[in-house]
């Protein structure tokens, strides 16, 4: 699996964060910050962060 970000869209709600604290954080400025290709067993909560993003800037690969 494989993550891509638009980061020119992320508007750093941090509703991802909220959904999948192993593979989205906020950093001390506030900014996303990701893995990009975290473990297959984070499957669910990805896609939940991809659904819950309001900008819709989770692009999820397989």
């Amino acid at each position: 699996m494989r993550i891509i970000v638009d980061l020119a869209k992320c508007q750093d709600h941090g509703q991802c964060a909220i959904a999948a604290p192993a593979v989205f954080q906020m950093d001390e400025e506030g900014r996303l910050v990701y893995e990009g290709n975290p473990d297959e067993s984070y499957r669910f909560e990805v896609e939940e962060a991809a659904d819950v993003c309001p900008v819709q800037a989770i692009l999820i690969e397989d």
